[in-house]
């Protein structure tokens, strides 16, 4: 059933939204997500429904921590729709109850942080499925609308929907038809940039995609247990030593299925992790020992980006370097400038990658398509069935 044909009028609508938004000291610094939920919010008190909203906010282990509330995005949220937005302060109890039932059209309920029950979270699926029963009794419906969320197998994403007549809310919808593009005879050539931390947590993504894709730039943190597995001196950058071997054959895998692999030829360095330490630029081969790479260097970034706007697909997911640091930002902003030039479809994948281009004082629009969900993303691009999408019937 599509979010069109799902009868919500007059009804009371459970909506899981991912509200996941960070934090700096109580104050909200992106706001991507909470309006990227707008539009099917609007729908359904259009459609005059009233709402009953669940989310999650970072990793609180089933523990209710004060500084993961969802109480300054209830406030957001009231901002953002021009109308109240009642803060429900709890996820279950009788006074949630109470609360849900008064609803009258067009009146939001925000629960609070899901994840504060661990339940949510729980591997045991009787314990999901108690929960999943007590937040059925709040609503006649279920709309999936967290994106974010929908690789995960948690009792609002998963077990809920299959008690209640269910729908996919337009950004799922949205972000699922966008991935088939990615996915399904993408227009080449196509083009995969892959930064962030570590290699561990793309290994399955690189290696699905290394069979699909024209092109493959790498940069960020992973990238030097890459230049590691080249023989190539990093000094005391980040690396997975364990890995790579993995990477070797990563490597091997790319030149045989003719995939253009792109790896930095300079970085920039520093002597400790930090804002104000000083960068050089050196040779990808030539890192000092005492030395460690913090973003690509200029020549890079501008391969990089001759690469990227090459290419008529492009879907990239982490940033090249310590975007946070204005001495190391440069190789994201110049990925980031190039996908702006891209006459096809660019695709920027989400979490670290959305909030390092609002960072950097790019505007959503200038993109193909900003994702919400990182790692659901790279699970879709990895091949694997995401619970959250499979509970919807996509």
């Amino acid at each position: 059933m599509s979010l069109q044909t799902l009868d919500v009028v007059g009804k009371r609508v459970f909506l899981r939204c991912d509200l996941n938004v960070p934090l700096k000291e109580g104050k909200i610094t992106d706001d991507g997500r909470i309006k990227a939920s707008l539009p099917t919010i609007k729908f359904l008190l259009d459609k005059g429904a009233s709402l009953v909203i669940a989310a999650h906010l970072g990793r609180p282990k089933g523990e209710a921590k004060p500084e993961l509330s969802l109480a300054p995005v209830a406030a957001r949220l009231s901002e953002l729709l021009g109308k109240p937005v009642i803060f429900a302060g709890a996820v279950t109890g009788s006074d949630v109850s109470e609360k849900a039932k008064a609803l009258k059209p067009g009146e939001i309920l925000l629960l609070e942080n899901i994840r504060f029950l661990a339940a949510e979270t729980s591997k045991d699926e009787s314990e999901r499925g108690a929960l999943a029963k007590e937040l059925a009794t709040l609503a006649d419906v279920y709309v999936g609308d967290g994106f974010g969320a929908v690789h995960r197998k948690h009792a609002s994403v998963f077990d809920l929907p299959k008690l209640l007549p269910h729908a996919a809310g337009t950004l799922v919808a949205a972000e699922v038809e966008v991935l088939k593009k990615l996915t399904q005879n993408p227009e080449r050539p196509y083009g995969v940039v892959l930064g962030g931390a570590k290699v561990s947590d793309k290994i399955g993504v690189i290696s699905n995609l290394l069979g699909k894709v024209d092109v493959m730039a790498i940069g960020g943190g992973m990238v030097f247990t890459f230049l590691a597995a080249q023989g190539k001196e990093i000094g005391s950058s980040l690396v997975e030593k364990d890995l790579i071997e993995t990477v070797k054959g990563l490597i091997k895998q790319a030149s045989d299925a003719g995939v253009t692999l792109v790896l930095p030829t300079d970085i920039v360095v520093a002597p400790a992790f930090a804002s104000d330490a000083p960068a050089t630029l050196v040779s990808a081969d030539a890192i000092p020992s005492d030395q460690m790479g913090l973003d690509i260097g200029p020549d890079s970034a501008k391969a990089f980006a001759a690469a990227i706007t090459g290419c008529k697909t492009v879907f990239w997911n982490g940033p090249m370097g310590v975007f946070e640091f204005p001495s190391f930002a440069n190789g994201t902003k110049v990925v980031a400038e190039a996908l702006t030039q891209v006459s096809g479809i660019s695709v920027v994948g989400g979490g670290d990658s959305a909030a390092a281009v609002r960072a950097l004082g790019f505007a959503d629009s200038e993109f193909g398509y900003i994702s919400t969900g990182g790692g659901a993303s790279l699970e879709y691009l990895e091949g694997k069935e995401l619970p959250g999408l499979l509970a919807l019937d996509l």
